[in-house]
């Protein structure tokens, strides 16, 4: 839902949800002796089910499921129509940063007409990946933790499935099977719609203990047997399109900028899929940069502002790699209470037998069973990891406050609030004479600062177009309240603002809240002035 609003916030959001898998289709996540056989165990997922109304009251956007190879052609299109120079077939060297010019050159081959060339810029992004070049040659230390290293093939497959899916909606599903080329070997599928419901990514690694000692390379019809067995129909014609193998990383690098040069994404943060932390972490890093950029560019802010994106985003990249982890190892707790962790088919079917006896060993596994499901439920809703990303940076004015309540391990629960560095609360509001209902999120972003006020807060709407005019920027100014521009019919922003009603809350573009006055002090002006100069850098 993080990653949506910064899609909504730039006018992608109805795009996004044309080309995704909608909110109620990843209602519940499976564990299968196969697609169409007897199912293990399963758990609402991504706010469906008794979680919805935690979801709905947490962000004006609801969650899609959109793979990359989707999204980014969206995004190709919106920065090429929008005055970007898009370059593909182009590989990055080298760069150099020249500081008596204020440039980084950077030098690229073109690898149609195999021609070097360099280009000058103001700054340079590292998006470059997993094996950052940017990153290397910035000679930044990467921390690695557990987990690094696993295995696994994907599969690209075209093949109708939606008889299947009937009665298991859901956008991912675990099934374990013994592998016909090793026979007593256990496999372990994981399959993805990429499209509903006919085209899958499917995900194949050996269990834990089960990979063999010498590896056969599967052939084509290998594959296509593995696949009828994940399914459990042999009637099946599966369509291979792609096969690619990876490994697993877990590493975040100390810092993501020196100078000139910033690295986003997996260039600075890399770790398995659980969770679904990687593109929503790497395009939330952009949307804190971009208007940190856009301002000093414009000469809005001074190129002190630029320091605050490794302090801010760091922490998240570290904790999102934390928690994707974690949730991969949770899920491996429920392979150990199926049997999975033996690699061993034969245990599967004997733990599978267990599970339904009347006997103290099927109740002790029954437990446990619940216990681990229960205990995985971040990795699929974790909307705590998610909204709970809390800054503290030289962009943030914490003068005013005692120290915020720790949120660090509310993993499934999201607390609003208005403390500075934590994200805007999300709360619908309307005018006195009904209309469509608008956001306090929509309200705020649009690349500028805002104020929201209330009853009794007029000298913010007086003074607020002073210091703006005075440092050369935009600052939106709310009131919200009975009568006021906006009112709150459910009460929502009453109940999570924390100020009082003639107080200020200050929003940065990226809809983070900068600073927050509990009422209007004397010299309001000069007040909001020394805070957005500060937090300028200006």
């Amino acid at each position: 839902m993080a990653t949506m609003e910064c899609m909504r916030d730039i006018g992608l959001e109805h795009e996004c949800r044309r080309n995704g898998l909608e909110w109620s289709s990843m209602s519940t996540v499976h564990w299968d002796e196969s697609m169409s056989g007897k199912e293990f165990a399963r758990l609402p997922a991504w706010g469906n089910g008794p979680s919805e109304a935690r979801y709905r009251g947490a962000s004006p956007c609801t969650p899609i499921d959109l793979a990359q190879t989707l999204l980014e052609p969206i995004l190709v299109q919106k920065a090429a129509t929008t005055g970007f120079t898009v370059r593909f077939d182009t590989e990055f060297l080298s760069f150099s940063e020249v500081k008596p010019q204020n440039a980084v050159l950077v030098r690229v081959r073109d690898l149609v007409f195999n021609k070097e060339y360099t280009v000058q810029c103001k700054y340079l992004f590292g998006c470059d990946g997993a094996h950052s070049l940017v990153l290397q040659q910035l000679k930044i230390p990467v921390l690695r933790g557990k987990g690094a290293g696993i295995k696994s093939w994907d599969l690209l497959v075209r093949v109708d499935l939606s008889h299947t899916m009937q009665f298991r909606r859901g956008n991912l599903h675990w099934t374990f099977q013994d592998d016909h080329l090793h026979p007593g070997r256990l496999l372990v599928a994981h399959p993805r719609v990429y499209k509903p419901w006919n085209e899958w990514v499917v995900g194949f690694s050996w269990a834990p203990g089960a990979a063999p000692e010498s590896e056969m390379v599967p052939t084509h019809e290998d594959w296509s047997r593995r696949l009828k067995k994940m399914v459990g129909d042999d009637s099946i014609v599966p369509e291979i399109l792609d096969i690619f193998t990876w490994e697993m990383d877990n590493a975040v690098a100390q810092h993501s900028s020196e100078g000139r040069v910033f690295c986003l994404g997996d260039a600075v943060h890399r770790h398995g899929p659980g969770g679904a932390l990687g593109s929503n972490t790497a395009i939330q890093d952009a949307y804190n940069i971009a208007w940190k950029i856009a301002y000093v560019l414009k000469g809005q802010a001074g190129p002190g502002l630029l320091d605050s994106y490794s302090t801010e985003r760091n922490p998240v990249g570290a904790q999102a790699a934390s928690s994707s982890m974690d949730a991969i190892f949770a899920n491996m707790a429920i392979w150990e209470a199926l049997g999975v962790l033996g690699g061993c088919a034969k245990a599967v079917r004997e733990q599978q037998s267990k599970l339904a006896e009347n006997s103290d060993e099927g109740r002790s596994l029954r437990k446990s069973l619940r216990k681990v499901l229960e205990n995985s439920k971040f990795g699929i809703e974790g909307l705590g990891i998610e909204m709970n990303q809390h800054y503290q940076s030289s962009a943030i004015w914490l003068r005013d406050e005692s120290e915020p309540q720790d949120l660090s391990d509310s993993r499934l629960l999201y607390h609003k609030t208005t403390f500075p560095g934590s994200r805007l609360p999300h709360a619908w509001l309307n005018t006195a004479i009904p209309t469509r209902p608008i956001s306090t999120i929509d309200l705020a972003g649009h690349g500028r600062f805002t104020i929201f006020t209330g009853i009794g807060g007029e000298q913010w709407k007086i003074c607020a177009p002073k210091v703006a005019a005075a440092l050369g920027l935009s600052i939106a100014v709310f009131s919200i309240g009975h009568g006021q521009d906006y009112e709150d019919p459910a009460f929502e922003w009453e109940a999570h603002r924390e100020i009082d009603e003639c107080g200020a809350v200050l929003v940065r573009p990226d809809r983070f809240i900068a600073w927050r006055c509990k009422e209007v002090p004397e010299g309001c002006e000069a007040t909001l002035l020394t805070v957005l100069k500060e937090i300028l850098s200006a």
